[in-house]
């Protein structure tokens, strides 16, 4: 049986979702983008999941749409071919944090895919670009300016040019940039971190945050989520807990 073209694991409240097409620099085919939203809809699903993790194979994240299947799908009269887009758009919709972790190029749908998450955690050899204008696409013209800035967004997308690891740091594309050997701990690390926190504290944080930088109601969606979840039991333990452990704290 051959390998699946995606890997789907839980462990410890962390759900992965691994690109597994290396023969193609994990390149977005239509199989891989319905793995990608199958997936994501298990991991969504799934109640012991609280964070997610998207990653790719073999130094490369994901080089991008499968534009061999789509230039075959667009000579065969085929509109609207872009499963890929399909793909990051269900990547982008889930309520649950998302860690991107970068390893190689992230070039066209895999930027918008690293786009999509929340938090992006890169090596030092990743590369990410958006060359959509290139060849006569809008790729990343949305999600692109909510991290960088309208300026720099339209730099990137009209030049198509690759940012390497220490630019996207310092633009706001990158979260952090560290060695290829430190990625999977680095990443491991924020998962359980953020996996040890209020499930339904950080769907509505996502919401909330979200719904501030997209020009939503951000402050009666987060007047609303603390009605909800004050005196919840999940916020009573979690409140007790941390009231215990300052008072242990003070009294040593």
């Amino acid at each position: 049986m051959p390998d699946p073209i995606a890997v789907v694991s839980v462990e410890g409240g962390v759900g992965r979702l691994r690109l597994n097409r290396p023969e193609k620099r994990n390149a977005l085919n239509s199989d891989l983008a319905r793995a990608v939203i199958d997936g994501m809809t298990r991991l969504d699903n799934d109640p012991e999941v609280v964070v997610i993790v998207i990653e790719g194979t073999d130094g490369a994240f994901c080089a991008g749409a499968d534009m061999a299947e789509m230039l075959a799908a667009e000579g065969a009269g085929v509109i609207n071919a872009n499963v890929a887009g399909r793909a990051t758009d269900r990547v982008e919709a889930s309520p649950k944090p998302l860690i991107a972790a970068i390893d190689g190029p992230a070039y066209g749908a895999g930027a918008l895919l690293a786009c999509a998450c929340d938090i992006r955690i890169l090596s030092d050899r990743s590369r990410i670009r958006f060359p959509g204008a290139e060849y006569g696409l809008v790729v990343g013209a949305v999600g692109l300016p909510r991290l960088v800035g309208p300026a720099l967004a339209k730099e990137l997308i009209f030049t198509a040019r690759v940012v390497d690891a220490e630019e996207a740091q310092r633009i706001g594309l990158a979260n952090r940039v560290v060695s290829v050997e430190d990625l999977a701990a680095t990443v491991d690390e924020m998962a359980r971190t953020i996996a040890a926190a209020s499930p339904d504290a950080l769907r509505w944080s996502k919401a909330t945050i979200n719904a501030a930088v997209g020009g939503g109601d951000a402050v009666g969606l987060e007047r609303q989520a603390d009605l909800l979840l004050r005196g919840s039991e999940d916020n009573k333990v979690r409140f007790t807990a941390a009231t215990q452990r300052i008072t242990g704290r003070s009294s040593q």
